[in-house]
């Protein structure tokens, strides 16, 4: 017998319907009950969303503007990163560290003037202890000063869409006029963990950093989640008088990964506190179901003008998550567009389609993707037609 395949896009769409449940749930997850209040908060700001769908789970003032002290760096690292990826920059490349860079205050890596760093030491400085000495080496090399970096940062900033948010120095020590609020910061966040390298990066407690001249310091992480919240992986500090104690951080537990950011609170153990409080929730309360999965070929049946295969290798180029509360299902459907006028040949790795994640109860697109064919879809010869011809008149198929 003929395997069953999934059929799509025949002409213009079909509808895959998938639905979750919550059997094989423990006991103590099928209700929900832990909860965050905003009573129970003394920071100035607090805000927390899934990383995949970016719902908000919880926010209090959550535009509210604030100094937001080393978190300025967030922005730096996320410069930084669309550099490599731009091929402008590199984790390899050395950098000659300036004594403008190597004279900064406060919190430092202490780097010696005139050595030359790595781009990727100099980031490793500016995740694990907040190095204003390396933000400033990094802003200088990429942007030629200081200035024209923070031109980048705010260019940046209006690109996604930050309305609170503006910069005025590379370092986040205190200056007039440099504010951000708790939404925003979660959005630098969120774009700055999409970099798998930041990981190498913001799992690091404890280094024994060797200088280039052989002097040793010790780096240790200024997000101390990473070593005592179970899932928490990555972050970014900040502590000034003028902006108190602040920290954006991303936790993952099982599929589910969110982020959670607190400004202003009244100690670094209260910060961790509340980012830890919103942590718990989100992972006591919500799970994240995969309805479809990046990189992951499934087999196919679709018709294109002049196609050979019928049959080929598809895979979405991005995860298709929903965020669910525990002790509750929902209903969803993949529905699938292929792209209009499209032809063979097709190249593996080639967009064919469109797939939307829609909400069947509520009819609303929750996310959509790329479909990429994993095969060649080859144009279809005369001896290819008189093959289909012999196959249908001596097997019926």
């Amino acid at each position: 017998m003929r395997k069953r395949l999934i059929i799509l896009g025949l002409i213009l769409s079909t509808v895959l319907v998938f639905a979750s449940g919550t059997a094989g749930l423990c006991s103590a997850c099928a209700a929900p009950d832990k909860q965050v209040r905003p009573e129970d908060f003394n920071s100035r700001a607090a805000y927390l969303i899934d990383y995949d769908t970016g719902e908000v789970l919880f926010e209090r003032n959550a535009d509210d503007k604030y100094p937001i002290a080393s978190m300025v760096k967030i922005m730096t690292l996320n410069i930084a990163f669309d550099e490599i990826k731009a091929g402008r920059l590199s984790l390899d490349q050395m950098i000659t560290i300036s004594d403008t860079a190597a004279g900064m205050g406060g919190s430092q890596m202490f780097l010696d003037a005139g050595k030359e760093y790595s781009v990727s030491d100099l980031i490793k400085g500016i995740t694990i202890v907040s190095a204003n000495d390396a933000s400033v080496a990094v802003a200088e090399t990429i942007a030629g000063s200081k200035e024209a970096f923070i031109d980048m940062m705010n260019e940046l900033a209006a690109a996604m869409g930050l309305e609170n948010t503006k910069f005025v120095n590379v370092t986040g020590l205190p200056q007039e006029g440099q504010y951000s609020t708790a939404r925003d910061v979660t959005a630098m966040m969120r774009k700055l963990i999409g970099n798998p390298e930041y990981f190498n990066y913001s799992t690091i407690y404890m280094e024994n950093y060797t200088h280039p001249g052989g002097r040793i310091s010790e780096l240790v992480n200024t997000n101390k989640l990473v070593r005592f919240y179970k899932g928490c992986d990555g972050g970014k500090t900040g502590f000034t008088n003028d902006a108190m104690y602040c920290l954006s951080a991303t936790a993952k537990r099982g599929d589910t990964r969110v982020i959670a950011t607190v400004l202003g609170a009244e100690s670094s153990k209260s910060r961790n506190n509340e980012i830890s409080s919103m942590f718990n929730y989100a992972f006591h309360n919500f799970k994240t179901v995969k309805l479809l999965e990046k990189d992951k070929t499934f087999p196919a049946e679709i018709k294109i003008d002049g196609a050979k295969e019928g049959v080929v290798e598809l895979a979405a180029k991005e995860d298709l998550t929903v965020l669910e509360k525990r002790g509750e299902k929902g209903a969803y459907e993949l529905r699938f567009t292929l792209n209009a006028g499209i032809k063979a040949p097709v190249s593996a790795g080639s967009g064919i389609g469109v797939v939307e994640l829609i909400d069947k109860n509520t009819g609303e697109t929750l996310g959509k993707t790329a479909i990429l064919t994993m095969s060649d879809i080859n144009r279809r010869t005369l001896l290819d037609g008189i093959g289909t011809i012999f196959d249908n008149w001596f097997f019926g198929i």
